[in-house]
């Protein structure tokens, strides 16, 4: 099924012409990104991510006629809900049609906006920005989509099935989205994937993830009076985090980071209980199992009298620079070249939906969103500079 999918034709706007549709639409598009980041919508609050959803189905209804738009919600119970947005024609064929992939969760609780407001103001260098949480990532990603898509629409130019899958759990690893994610990516020729750029770049390739909690069980006793009987939890999990430091291999991109520990209960008892988050990063696909049978072949060192619990695995695989998505990156830096923009291609140890797409052998292009820094951080914003052309570009490329 792979073999048979090939890149999207260039489109029949010209790239000049796009741009400056995409110029003018500029401002309704960050109306569009300032209402979601208003609409806060942490991850682990379903009724507020689904007050987001609600949004942008309502913008999306707007777009064109029934035939053109067409609206799915996938309901769910413990996350928010997922919504599936069709436009365009319907057509059977998946040899043309595109999955839009984004998230509209985000890491910030409720309150946020108090000391992160959204607002449009310059940064230190004077570049106008417009901050506020979830902006990069990614709700201003998404409105650059239904802006594109917008276009194309009033254009007429819009002659294969688009399909913007909007997740509402992403920031955990999209444990409910992940098999209607998979599911749609079948029916498509490519993916594209609205994540923010890696500075001003496209990612062609993304790491695997993994995470694991390393419990270890001691005997507690007395630090002073019984210190011999004690079997101590922490020493223990020293040991285990070191042997397992050990494991990172930066020549094939593996590592792993121990980057939460916890433990003991006074500094006069020897601990009976420890335990570690450990998180890995592997670029090669072959790699995830082989390390999940290292954590699983994990013992407790001879003699310390500790056991060991171990819960967790690899829960993204990496997303390869694969030959079909070299020839996606291809055809965007041509179009990019008539804008006289040099775009690159970047790698990025982060993960993203697009590592399912990717492992399912589709050709998958992600970083397609907006430019700009701070995400899952405080100074999070986006440069308004770029909106345009990167809008104009995405357009192209889901134009047929």
């Amino acid at each position: 099924m792979t073999q048979s999918r090939h890149p999207i034709s260039p489109p029949s706007l010209p790239m000049r012409a796009l741009l400056a549709g995409a110029r003018r639409k500029q401002s309704q598009l960050i109306d569009l990104a300032t209402q979601l980041v208003l609409a806060e919508s942490p991850f682990d609050d379903k009724t507020a991510v689904d007050v987001c959803m609600d949004l942008a189905a309502a913008h999306a209804a707007t777009l064109g006629a029934p035939s053109q738009v067409r609206i799915k919600r996938h309901r769910q119970r413990a996350f928010g809900d997922v919504l599936e947005l069709r436009f365009g024609p319907r057509k059977r064929d998946h040899a043309d049609r595109i999955l839009l992939l984004g998230h509209l969760d985000t890491v910030w609780p409720l309150g946020t906006l108090k000391s992160m407001p959204c607002r449009i103001r310059p940064d230190d260098a004077g570049q106008s920005r417009l901050w506020g949480p979830g902006t990069l990532d990614m709700k201003v990603g998404v409105s650059m989509g239904l802006t594109a898509i917008e276009m194309l629409l009033e254009a007429g130019q819009l002659d294969r099935e688009i399909i913007l899958l909007l997740n509402s759990e992403e920031e955990v690893g999209s444990p409910i989205s992940r098999p209607i994610t998979e599911s749609l990516a079948q029916q498509c020729a490519a993916v594209y994937v609205l994540e923010p750029a890696q500075g001003l770049a496209y990612k062609t390739s993304r790491k695997g993830t993994g995470n694991w909690r390393l419990t270890v069980h001691g005997l507690a006793a007395h630090a002073g009076v019984d210190f011999t009987q004690g079997r101590s939890a922490v020493l223990e999990l020293a040991r285990q985090i070191e042997k397992v430091s050990t494991w990172t291999d930066l020549t094939r991109g593996i590592t792993l980071n121990a980057g939460v520990i916890g433990g003991g209960t006074k500094s006069n008892v020897v601990p009976a209980e420890a335990w570690a988050e450990i998180d890995l990063r592997v670029a090669r696909r072959a790699d995830g199992p082989r390390m999940e049978k290292r954590f699983a072949a994990l013992k407790s060192t001879p003699k310390s009298g500790c056991t060991l619990t171990l819960d967790g695995g690899v829960n993204r695989p990496p997303m390869e620079r694969t030959r079909g998505t070299v020839k996606l990156f291809r055809k965007a830096q041509q179009l990019a070249a008539e804008l006289d923009w040099l775009l690159t291609e970047a790698a990025t140890g982060g993960a993203s939906d697009g590592n399912f797409t990717s492992a399912l052998g589709i050709p998958t292009l992600d970083g397609m969103g907006a430019v700009g820094e701070g995400a899952h951080a405080a100074h999070e914003s986006v440069l308004i500079e770029h909106l345009a052309p990167r809008t104009a570009l995405l357009a192209a490329m889901l134009a047929g």
